[in-house]
């Protein structure tokens, strides 16, 4: 049943081959994770190097209160290397000394599994160089690498592929055969966890007309009562076993961290959803939680559940926690990533004209700390599953105030980095709440907001006509709120929509109502303040129009306008500037002069770069590309092939990957 350890071996086998190496090595992992297995097969694979044999010993640390003692194994092993009973020491100390004499010149290898403290361990250690001792322990046990110089190896999950090799061994290929996808999503609902694949395996085994589908339903807790612990689950029983021995706060983090599956956990959100203490409690709880696995940390200070121990900290926490603390949780981290998120939006792009709430109780705020914008997209890029996630938790508990406005603290991450499927899922919550926000005397404004924003994503998709019925939709949501500045907006992204279907005369004709529309703001007028950017920004949009209609010299004096405007701004935009810039490139490039190109390209890039920018940088690498191709400067093209493919990989846009990859071909360059 051994599968995907075989790098395990090879690192104890490399150990013992190490003449002056330490001789103990700790295999750390939460339970079910395989650890007795892996240990087992290794011993077997290394026998021949221990020819004066083997020991074993079942520690049964999974908890203080099971934990064997070390006398008791002591004399076990003092049996078994030729200690009469009789002869045996009743004394602990003097067991552990006579176990040290027997094995200073003996080849052993010992297997000390299920370890619950070092303590409990270092009685049991051999006195040869040449012995090897092997402990599984669900804890880290910093003691044995401190003073004995142990070697720790952490067992991860088993892959996809093994996990259904695992599932299908347990269950036999005839029945993994009857629906294999659907066994295969079983496999991967285990999160590669050996127990869990094992019982589930079994469990498909014995029962032959129990179907697939229900496994994967059972396992991803539909139809099950949260309330009741399933004992049949040996994962969820050994997580329970490391649950118990937690300190009550760190018991109640555990809790509260797993109502959600949050991609990870940093230390500020786990502050935030405790709601006692601060960061340095979080921490040590955090760590707490990490030192018995049942969160692994996956990067500095950055922690993730396994699904199923996820799952068994959500049962506990509706077990033990009343809706109303659930809530409470759920709002505190929710606003915590919507301040950071708004925080971070506000950097990316400064300009822009805001709604939310939490904007306003930012620029309140004399002593924040100021961020860069490539600092700001920064966090917005890694945090960006946990918004999402944290925009259906608000959903989840009715909090409407909080969907629209982290929505709307995304626009900056969607904008720049893209992930159009992520963006449509949440936006389209963000519509909803929004409408049912101002079904309850809410900020009427929030729809027209919602709905732009959702049709950019839907745009992204390549979904126009859904887009279109967005905007429309937005745009009478606004007039009815009397929001001129919401009803420009939507009128300047229908024009983008038309753009985007190459009827560049219908653009321009939106682009033009659209100014005419911030003309009616008068000032003093809400959104007249951003009347000089939105104008900029319509400027630059109707270049691209007169571009797209053949109006070359138009439209080239129609971007440079807008170049103008941006700089005569009171609060810069370098962000808009640039795609000005890369604008007045590509008008260029249309033009047959490339020469005249590669300078704004150039600047476009600078600056793009500096603003950690993504998907505006790859398209302006991408035409800085075909300018070099123009230039018969090959060494250039690949360069900057390469810097735009390496771009658009990260923002999710396999489609222009794959169109890249054609051309550098073509050259005879790879992707690196």
């Amino acid at each position: 049943m051994f599968t995907d350890r075989e790098a395990v071996l090879a690192e104890l086998t490399a150990l013992v081959d190490e003449s002056e190496a330490a001789r103990i090595v700790v295999l750390l992992g939460p339970g079910g994770i395989g650890k007795t297995a892996t240990a087992v097969h290794c011993a077997r694979a290394l026998a021949d190097r221990f020819p004066d044999g083997q020991l074993y010993a079942d520690l049964r640390g999974a908890s203080a209160a099971t934990a064997v003692a070390p006398s008791e194994v002591l004399r076990r092993f003092l049996a078994a290397l030729g200690v009469a009973p009789d002869r045996i020491p009743a004394d602990e100390q003097e067991q552990a000394d006579a176990f040290r004499d027997l094995t200073a010149r003996r080849r052993l290898l010992v297997l000390l599994d299920n370890a619950h403290s070092a303590a409990q361990v270092v009685p049991l250690l051999t006195a040869s160089a040449t012995s090897l001792v092997v402990v599984t322990s669900r804890y880290r046990l910093p003691e044995l690498v401190r003073d004995f110089g142990a070697r720790l190896v952490a067992l991860g999950p088993l892959s996809a592929a093994d996990s259904v090799r695992l599932l299908t061994r347990i269950a036999g290929p005839a029945r993994v055969a009857q629906q294999p996808a659907l066994a295969e999503v079983a496999a991967g609902s285990c999160a590669g966890m050996p127990l869990a694949l094992c019982a589930t395996g079994a469990r498909a085994a014995e029962r032959e007309h129990l179907s697939w589908e229900r496994i994967v339903r059972e396992l991803s807790g539909e139809g099950r009562d949260a309330r009741r612990e399933d004992a049949s689950q040996p994962v969820f029983r050994a997580t329970d076993l490391s649950y118990g021995e937690l300190s009550p706060p760190a018991a109640r983090l555990y809790r509260l961290l797993g109502l959600r599956p949050w991609p990870q956990i940093s230390v500020g959100a786990a502050a935030a959803i405790a709601g006692t203490g601060g960061e340095d409690e979080a921490r040590a709880l955090l760590e707490e939680l990490a030192g018995t696995h049942l969160l692994e940390e996956v990067a500095d200070e950055r922690y993730r559940f396994h699904d199923v121990v996820r799952q068994h900290a959500e049962r506990r926490a509706r077990q033990e926690e009343d809706q109303r603390e659930l809530a409470l949780a759920t709002g505190r981290i929710v606003r915590w990533y919507l301040r950071g998120a708004a925080v971070a939006d506000m950097a990316v792009l400064p300009g822009r004209w805001r709604l939310g709430p939490a904007y306003a109780a930012l620029a309140a705020r004399a002593d924040a700390e100021p961020v860069t914008a490539a600092r700001g997209l920064e966090w917005l890029g890694r945090e960006r599953e946990n918004l999402a996630e944290a925009v259906v938790a608000a959903e989840e508990y009715g909090f409407d105030d909080l969907v629209w406005q982290m929505c709307e603290a995304m626009w900056g991450l969607h904008l720049k980095l893209g992930f159009h499927e992520q963006w449509a899922d949440t936006h389209a919550r963000g519509v909803a709440a929004a409408r049912r926000v101002v079904d309850a005397f809410g900020d009427a404004r929030a729809e027209g907001r919602m709905r732009v924003q959702y049709a950019f994503a839907l745009m992204g998709l390549r979904r126009s006509v859904e887009a279109e019925e967005e905007l429309r939709a937005a745009a009478a949501a606004d007039r009815r709120a009397g929001h001129r500045r919401g009803v420009a907006t939507a009128e300047e992204t229908l024009g983008l929509l038309r753009l985007r279907q190459w009827r560049y005369a219908e653009a321009e004709a939106l682009f033009a109502r659209a100014r005419d529309t911030l003309g009616g703001i008068a000032p003093g007028e809400e959104g007249a303040p951003d009347v000089p950017r939105a104008t900029a920004i319509l400027a630059y949009h109707t270049g691209r129009a007169l571009r797209g209609r053949g109006r070359l010299d138009e439209a080239v004096r129609q971007l440079l306008e807008a170049l103008a405007l941006f700089r005569d701004l009171a609060v810069p935009d370098p962000y808009n500037e640039a795609k000005v810039q890369a604008s007045l490139g590509e008008t260029f490039l249309d033009a047959g002069d490339a020469d005249a190109a590669r300078r704004p390209l150039d600047d476009a890039l600078e600056v793009l770069a500096a603003q950690g920018e993504r998907l505006q940088r790859a398209e302006a690498a991408r035409l800085r590309a075909r300018c070099a191709m123009e230039l018969a400067d090959a060494e250039g093209e690949v360069r900057f092939l390469r810097l735009a493919r390496s771009l658009y990989e990260r923002g999710g846009e396999p489609a222009v990957v794959t169109r890249l990859d054609a051309r550098l071909a073509e050259l005879g360059a790879d992707a690196e």
